[in-house]
């Protein structure tokens, strides 16, 4: 076999360098034509996930006007809902409570008033006359704020509104965060010490039911 000179191996080489350019062109052009571009702010966005839940601005645009709004609006006195709770729990609930599955407990909307103790950690105490011996009321009043009872009180916000676990729980979060920032920033708790304090709020009624444990969306000090 004869060797191939160079100027024919230099022709071999251009021949395969544009038969390559072309099968990269022809690659690049089919890849172009069954690709659509949505721009971030296109409509069409919405269905490829680019648009995730923000469980703030959820909180933001329920809570007064659904949340509180429901819980002041259905809210029953804390000496006549109690009694019913304890003869009849299944019963209370379903006229009063709501919650989502039967696994969980009731959550109340609820009002009262009693004489308000001294700050323990982030519950202030509140005696309230009339309810059953070693019952005891407290109002979260922060800097934490815990617990589902504000989320699940109105029956309005359910799991199946939402993706998943960790979302439905960011919503109950959030909505605590509201009532820091709209109902306990300007309350003096350790102030309140002594004095008749109203509140409207919400509270689960669970294993523990000698601890009354309320998330407030309203508190007041009596003059």
């Amino acid at each position: 076999m004869r060797a191939m000179s160079a100027d024919a191996r230099a022709s071999a080489r251009r021949r395969r360098s544009v038969v390559s350019g072309v099968l990269a062109a022809g690659v690049l052009a089919a890849v172009a034509a069954t690709t659509t571009v949505v721009a971030a702010d296109d409509p069409a966005a919405a269905g490829t996930g680019a648009q995730s839940f923000d469980p703030v601005e959820y909180a933001d645009e329920r809570y007064e006007s659904e949340v509180v709004a429901t819980v002041e609006d259905e809210a029953v006195e804390l000496t006549d809902l109690l009694p019913q709770i304890i003869a009849d729990p299944e019963a209370a609930g379903e006229e009063h409570g709501h919650r989502d599955g039967v696994s969980s407990p009731y959550a109340y909307p609820v009002t009262g008033t009693g004489v308000a103790g001294a700050v323990d950690g982030t519950l202030l105490p509140v005696a309230v006359e009339g309810l059953p011996e070693g019952v005891e009321v407290v109002l979260q009043v922060g800097p934490a704020v815990n617990g589902t009872a504000l989320r699940d009180a109105t029956g309005l916000i359910g799991f199946d509104d939402f993706l998943n676990q960790i979302e439905y729980a960011d919503v109950a979060t959030e909505l605590n965060n509201k009532v820091k920032e709209q109902v306990l920033a300007g309350f003096d708790a350790a102030g309140a010490a002594g004095s008749t304090v109203s509140f409207t709020g919400a509270f689960a009624y669970g294993s523990n039911t000698a601890l009354l444990q309320v998330t407030p969306v309203s508190l007041e000090v009596q003059p």
